[in-house]
């Protein structure tokens, strides 16, 4: 399938690894223009190396989303030409959501539901200049079924979900789509982190954790990177012009719900 993406140009948010980076590879490979985005400029220019080309023009920003009046002034000091914006933060620290501090509801507000507004402000007049428009959010399969342990995570990626899907009614009439993809499990230092504070707090291994993750998924094992930026891309793509306002799990079918 081809999924036409020449000449389009995409903005990846964490896009210096897991998930963001696998996927802001996989739309250089299908033949896009690609600004990374994220805190860490050395990161940044280390996946700019690596990104496919075919006389195509890579870039990218420095921004750290914990200070959203940062990410305004970067979005205005660049051209905002861009048909896809893969929103992509990591997800907050662990812990039963009765423990969790006000600030960190806060902090994790910001990072993903504010800076995705801002995001979506800056980009969407070029889109409906275009008459095309992909928004595709990372979130969680904590959006269908809430994940024990991370209270303040499915909290706010609840909040990101009911955002998108109303972004969605709204921006669906110019072109543009706005869908989530939530992945499962997946292979990323994020998931490290959370087996290794299971372990900790349970007095299992870290083995033992891990395998038991994977035995909740009908697929044993965990998601690649890949695997869940195939599922976004393809969103972003001409193939995917009448999907919007979904969630998408990629879970291997570990959601119990339809």
């Amino acid at each position: 399938m081809n999924l036409n993406l020449k000449n389009k140009n995409a903005l990846v948010c964490g896009s210096t690894q897991g998930i963001g980076k696998a996927t802001a590879i996989l739309l250089a490979e299908e033949g896009a223009n690609v600004t990374l985005i994220a805190r860490n400029e050395t990161k940044l220019k280390e996946v700019l190396s690596i990104l496919p080309s075919n006389n195509q023009h890579h870039n990218y920003l420095v921004a750290d989303f914990s200070k959203p009046n940062q990410l305004k002034d970067v979005l205005e000091s660049t051209s905002l030409n861009f048909h896809v914006l893969i929103n992509n933060t990591g997800g907050p620290a662990g812990g039963p959501i009765f423990n969790a501090k006000i600030e960190e509801f806060e902090n994790a507000f910001t990072q993903h539901l504010k800076c995705n507004h801002i995001l979506v402000q800056s980009l969407v007049p070029f889109m409906k200049e275009e008459c095309f428009g992909r928004i595709v959010n990372v979130i969680s399969t904590s959006v269908k079924q809430p994940l024990d342990g991370l209270g303040v995570s499915n909290t706010i990626r609840g909040a990101v979900a009911s955002w998108s899907k109303t972004m969605a009614n709204e921006l669906g009439q110019f072109g543009i789509t706005v869908n989530n993809v939530l992945p499962g499990a997946t292979n990323t230092e994020r998931l490290n982190e959370i087996i290794k504070n299971k372990a900790n707090k349970s007095g299992l291994t870290v083995d033992e954790v891990a395998t038991n993750m994977k035995n909740s998924s009908p697929a044993k094992r965990f998601a690649k990177p890949e695997e869940i930026a195939a599922a976004i891309v393809f969103l972003t793509s001409e193939n995917a012009s009448f999907i919007n306002g979904i969630n998408v799990p990629v879970d291997g079918g570990r959601t119990k719900s339809l």
